[in-house]
């Protein structure tokens, strides 16, 4: 149905004015059938209205169809029409409603605003860009027509059409292209594909030799920027890579240095007996451990707890491991477990350093111990306290249930944290002497005495063997195998509740409960006496009595109170001596 309104799209473009360029060509490629339009009148006329020269024309709005004036275009002026037209005919025919851009606006259409408009696919030349040229000497007045109408709409300068198209047209006389304005000279959103940029100033390989050596010498510049900016990047880089960083925060820090601790600290005396303090590592055919001894002299003999060996059995293998890191070997020398005290030998090996032995009877509670050992097989751990007590009565063992394996002595007790692995190893003073054999602990889940050998933490009830008493069992040791024990030459009775050591009333194999010729019998000690005090010190049970007695040496002279029938009384006997096991 046809109401009188363009029956094709009518685009209506605002962009920015660029400059035209005449002589633009064709596509190569046309469909078949397809009409050309001949070149309207005056096209190869620069001079002629609607060329190149005059600013006011509008471009075609199709690339094979030139624009027509305004006043040619008839209704339906807005359908692609494909008929040949006679030569001079106008491009478009009248419109009768002056619909823009072509007239003045409709009795439908609003009032376009007040710009130039631009018809499809073309953009007008902006007044300033006019130059003259050698046909036009000076330039064409911009069009004036905005509300009443546009300027009168001039044919297109000449144009070079494709040879493929069906209606060969005369190559016409292209005019010279009109100066380029700067600020559009560099790029066209409408050229045709592969135009290349238009270039402003001489074409290429005109410079001169002045702008070559310009051209040159910057060349050498940037390459001197780069050489400088990549040398002050690569200190930059160095010096982030050194400090962590332009923003990394860096502490104050004391400087390093090889100041020796003072003798007596904690340090001191590490540093002067970790290299006699080893660790043992021992297996059997039904069990192992891991224990701590120390050097006592040049020959490679090493003292250490009873319990530490014991799983070694006499086929088992005993592994010493020296503070440097080097491991040896060992043998066991002697034992004895009423003691708990032990020493093996290693052979071939060098630079032992013997650690020294202090007087356990000069050690004062609350004198600062270090403890040396390997808890948990963690070698080398060093820890400290204080003494908390001496002649503290202990029993540990008996787990073979026939009291062989009982050890009974009169401890060093100490807060410093002892651990299962500590066993056998040295409890030194501030001069880094030995004073006690770590051998046993009370453990948190036990109140029935110190555990040995368990896998409970310390709770700061530590207990060693005085030094006085090991240093006389390694010396038997060493020189025949076997420990010696002082007696008095009775049998307790174990069973006794009340206050001291009760002489029981029958002995081994049902024999006399006061060996016969014993120190004992030489003494005046009778059945049934009850033992309360050794050398003053009191004693409140058989345990307690032994432990006393084994703190002496077979050969000594003790003073001994006790009671019989309600009457208290002092004697005086000499220790006699018996074999270990």
């Amino acid at each position: 149905m046809d109401d009188g309104k363009p029956t094709g799209p009518q685009a209506k473009w605002w962009s920015r004015p660029t400059t035209g360029r005449p002589g633009r060509a064709e596509p190569e490629s046309r469909a078949p059938g397809e009409d050309t339009p001949p070149a309207p009148p005056g096209a190869g006329d620069p001079a002629a209205p609607g060329s190149a020269a005059d600013p006011s024309h509008p471009t075609a709005s199709a690339p094979d169809h030139p624009a027509a004036p305004a006043d040619a275009a008839p209704p339906g002026a807005g359908q692609a029409s494909h008929r040949p037209r006679p030569s001079g005919a106008p491009l478009h025919e009248p419109d009768a409603y002056s619909t823009p851009p072509y007239g003045d606006p409709g009795p439908w259409a609003p009032a376009p605003p007040v710009q130039r408009p631009t018809p499809a696919h073309g953009t007008p030349v902006p007044p300033q860009a006019a130059a003259p040229s050698p046909q036009h000497p000076s330039p064409v007045p911009p069009p004036t027509g905005v509300q009443g109408g546009p300027a009168p709409v001039q044919p297109h300068p000449a144009r070079v059409q494709p040879q493929s198209q069906q209606h060969p047209t005369a190559v016409q006389q292209q005019p010279a292209p009109a100066p380029v304005p700067a600020q559009w000279g560099q790029y066209d959103p409408w050229a045709a594909p592969g135009q290349p940029l238009t270039q402003l100033g001489p074409p290429a390989g005109t410079e001169p030799g002045r702008r070559k050596n310009r051209r040159g010498g910057a060349f050498a510049g940037v390459l001197l920027l780069t050489l400088v900016a990549s040398g002050i990047g690569g200190g930059v880089g160095a010096y982030i890579e050194r400090n962590g960083g332009l923003t990394t925060v860096e502490l104050p820090q004391a400087s390093r240095t090889t100041t020796d601790r003072a003798p007596e600290s904690v340090a001191g005396i590490a540093a002067s007996a970790l290299p006699s303090v080893v660790t043992l590592h021992v297996s059997g055919t039904a069990e192992s451990g891991t224990g701590t001894g120390f050097v006592l002299d040049n020959r490679g003999h090493i003292l250490t707890n009873n319990h530490v060996v014991a799983p070694a059995g006499t086929t088992g293998d005993i592994t010493v491991t020296f503070s440097s890191g080097e491991t040896a070997t060992a043998e066991l020398v002697g034992k004895d477990s009423g003691y708990d005290l032990a020493v093996v030998r290693v052979r071939g090996v060098s630079g032992l350093k013997p650690l020294p032995l202090g007087n356990s009877d000069n050690v004062q509670v609350g004198d600062p111990v270090v403890a040396i050992g390997a808890p948990f097989d963690l070698s080398n751990t060093v820890t400290s306290g204080i003494i908390s007590a001496k002649q503290r009565p202990i029993t540990a063992g008996g787990e073979k249930g026939d009291g062989s394996d009982i050890s009974y002595v009169d401890a060093l007790q100490t807060d410093a944290p002892i651990n299962p692995g500590n066993s056998g190893g040295p409890l030194v003073d501030t001069q880094a002497h030995v004073i006690g054999i770590n051998s046993a602990i009370r453990a948190a889940d036990s109140g029935k005495g110190p555990e040995r050998g368990g896998q409970s933490g310390s709770i700061g009830l530590g207990f060693a063997i005085p030094i006085n008493q090991g240093k006389r069992v390694a010396e038997e040791l060493i020189n025949t195998g076997r420990a010696t024990h002082p007696v008095i030459g009775v049998t307790l009775d174990m069973k006794f509740t009340g206050d001291g050591a009760k002489v029981g009333t029958k002995g081994a194999g049902d024999g006399p409960a006061v060996t016969k010729d014993g120190p004992a019998a030489k003494a005046g000690i009778r059945s049934g006496d009850v033992i309360t005090a050794v050398q003053g010190q009191r004693v409140h049970s058989g345990e307690e009595l032994i432990v006393k007695i084994r703190a002496h040496r077979p050969g000594d002279r003790l003073e001994l109170r006790l009671t019989r029938g309600g009457e208290e009384l002092t004697i005086t006997l000499t220790l006699g001596s018996s074999s270990g096991t």
